[in-house]
Parts: C-alpha cells; sequence; structure tokens
C-alpha cells in the first residue's frame, strides 16, 4: 500500500519528502507526478513505506501538518481508477438523421 501526500508546495523533491516520511520509518519508494505536457509536479505525491504500521505513524502525524508553507493531506492512497471506458459514441437516437424534418 502507499499513502497519498496532496497539497504540497511545487518546489517539494523527491528527497525532500523522503527525509520528512523517514522520521516514521523506512521509506521504500517516492513519486512525484508530473504533467505530461509540461513537465511541472501536479501538486501531490506518492510514498510508499516498509510496513503498514509505519505509513499509519505517518499518516497520524502529518496530515493536516503545515509543510513548507502548505498545510497538507496525508492518507492511504486510494487504487487507481481504470479511466478508459464507455464513452459517448453519439448517433443520436434510434438512427438516421436527427435534424431532418419529416
Amino acid at each position: 500500500m502507499s499513502i497519498y501526500v496532496g497539497n504540497i508546495s511545487y518546489d517539494v523533491t523527491e528527497e525532500d519528502l523522503t527525509e520528512t516520511f523517514s522520521e516514521y520509518g523506512t521509506v521504500k519508494r517516492v513519486n512525484l507526478p508530473t504533467d505530461r505536457e509540461t513537465g511541472r509536479p501536479r501538486g501531490f505525491g506518492f510514498v510508499e513505506m516498509e510496513s503498514e504500521a509505519e505509513e499509519t505513524a505517518a499518516i497520524e502525524a502529518l496530515d493536516g501538518a503545515n509543510w513548507m508553507g502548505r498545510d497538507i493531506k496525508v492518507n492511504k492512497a486510494k487504487p487507481r481508477e481504470d479511466r478508459r471506458g464507455g464513452g459517448y459514441r453519439g448517433g443520436g437516437y434510434g438512427g438516421g438523421n436527427k435534424f431532418s424534418r419529416s
């Protein structure tokens, strides 16, 4: 499982997160997503720790804390949603040209 860290400064680095979360246990991995088009940080990240007990300790200590000038949100990360999906295929009702006058 991993921890979601939201509302973080755009200046935060993976090293900053590792240093802060290592106070609560062993940090296995840190991920700071960036915008695909601009390459800029997106203002949130994920931290994976060695054990669930360490994750719980970090969440309890850091959720709502003021860190680097921002009140951060720290909680268990939710599974990623599948963004593919049905979507709208168009076509109108019953086929044919829906703008025709009959």
